[in-house]
């Protein structure tokens, strides 16, 4: 009888037992529950170019709609889910970044965004310019929040520190201010490296040049963010044909009035190569002191690095090993 009152005994406790095991278990997954709901509910507001948008706290799949949104995400450690292509670089990443966008999505150009793909992939943001947010602002609100960065007006397009506040506002999104502070310093202490560099040269005349299809380009000496870094941040000093503020056509007859101590040029990949050739062949480019002293960067896509941390970082490295060539 006693055995048969332990053995019933047993039982009871057992079963009281997994009663209490399994109550802990449900409220544990009840406050997971809660606490995943807690962090989906969770948003901040970001004001931009449209006005302020509700975002969720935490982000996964942001789509960044021009090169400028990819560098300054990858300076934080964030990858974009999905970019446009850059159609002058045979449709696919801009080549400086490539290796870290590898299998992000491409959904299109800036001049043809397609919007079937980005409502297909169902992203939590979209970082778009106000070239973009001017044509398809409202479509792209209706698939995910969107936010509109850039500058409001001319004269913040044309400060060349504007490029800081655009990486500050990406960085507030993902909560990673004083990561993107710690990489703007970085920047100024590899370009401070280069403008010493620079200040060592005895000529420091320059005028960069776009080589395209048909026709050489010279840039000015503002109102582009990578010109203030050839002429401002390093201390180039501008050729004689380097307009103020407006870039302008060259014909092959004037090129020697440059009086250019040195040449940096980018030669567009489509019909530029072949232009470029011929240029080369000249008479008028030869005699050029920079091109008979061996002073031409041939760069690649500086147009785009100047705008993010990663491309002005590649840039001040790329010029002090051709100052120090």
């Amino acid at each position: 009888m006693k055995l048969k009152s332990y053995i019933m005994f047993a039982m009871v406790a057992c079963v009281f037992l997994l009663a209490a095991c399994s109550e802990t278990e449900g409220q544990k997954e009840e406050g997971a529950s809660k606490e995943e709901e807690k962090k989906q509910s969770e948003t901040k507001t970001i004001k931009h170019l449209k006005g302020e948008t509700e975002i969720p706290e935490n982000v996964d799949k942001v789509f960044a709609l021009r090169p400028s949104y990819f560098d300054h995400m990858l300076t934080i450690d964030e990858k974009p889910a999905g970019v446009t292509a850059q159609p002058q670089y045979g449709g696919d990443y801009i080549p400086y970044l490539s290796d870290q966008l590898e299998g992000a999505e491409i959904v299109g150009s800036a001049a043809e965004v397609n919007l079937e793909k980005i409502l297909e992939i169902n992203p939590d943001l979209i970082l778009a310019d106000d070239y973009i947010a001017s044509k398809i602002y409202e479509d792209l609100e209706k698939i995910a929040p969107t936010i509109v960065l850039g500058a409001e007006t001319e004269e913040d397009r044309n400060d060349p520190e504007f490029w800081k506040q655009d990486l500050m506002k990406v960085a507030k999104i993902f909560d990673k201010e004083d990561l993107a502070e710690d990489k703007i310093a970085e920047v100024e202490e590899k370009v401070a490296k280069a403008q010493e560099e620079v200040a060592k040269l005895d000529n420091k005349k320059l005028a960069f040049l776009r080589i395209r299809e048909k026709v050489i380009q010279i840039y000015p000496e503002t109102t582009h963010p990578m010109v203030d870094f050839l002429y401002t941040d390093l201390g180039f000093e501008p050729s004689d044909l380097t307009d103020k503020k407006e870039r302008g056509d060259l014909s092959m007859e004037v090129i020697p009035e440059m009086n250019a101590d040195h040449i940096f040029l980018q030669v567009d990949s489509s019909g530029g190569p072949e232009n470029y050739s011929s240029i080369q062949e000249s008479s008028l480019w030869k005699d050029l002191d920079a091109v008979e002293n061996g002073n031409v960067l041939k760069t690649d896509f500086w147009i785009y690095k100047a705008w993010g941390a990663i491309g002005r970082t590649q840039m001040a490295e790329e010029a002090m090993e051709y100052i120090n060539k």
